[in-house]
């Protein structure tokens, strides 16, 4: 699975302006809404249970935060990059600005951690952090975020 497979152009949010984790998770569940069909309150709702296990902050700024619906068709993807960085309890203690929600349908256990090792991987590579966060315009993000970490390390 690649993230072009679920990481639409209408999935990225540039310069999104929020004041709190709570409202990322608002903003990031409307927009899913909107792509899949499932209603915010549920995907808010997972969203925050899954926060209440423990922060989905990395760390570096980037927080994936994520959840499994039931009626969801396929695994879904919502990039943030945020106006201004913002509290997120992450593991090290620093504001978060980048942002993957992801989300599975319930049951899909192995696409779900699939979904999630890509970004994680993708997040790691070599200089993919910095140019997300140097560029504001919604298509260069998405090109950025759906070049395989394989391509890019290579480079």
């Amino acid at each position: 699975m690649e993230l072009a497979d679920i990481l639409s152009q209408d999935s990225i949010i540039a310069c999104a302006k929020v004041a709190s984790k709570r409202q990322l998770l608002q903003l990031l569940a409307d927009r899913a809404s909107e792509l899949v069909g499932i209603d915010a309150q549920v995907i808010f709702e997972t969203l925050q249970n899954r926060e209440q296990l423990g922060s989905t902050g990395l760390g570096n700024g980037i927080a994936i935060p994520h959840g499994k619906i039931k009626g969801l068709p396929c695994v879904t993807a919502v990039f943030a990059r945020l106006a201004q960085p913002i509290d997120f309890d992450a593991v090290d203690d620093q504001p978060v600005d980048l942002v993957i929600m992801l989300l599975a349908p319930e049951g899909s256990g192995a696409d779900h951690l699939k979904a999630l090792s890509r970004v994680a991987r993708l997040l790691r590579a070599d200089g993919v952090v910095d140019r997300l966060r140097a560029t504001k315009d919604e298509t260069k993000l998405r090109d950025i975020l759906t070049t395989p970490a394989e391509a890019i390390n290579a480079a």
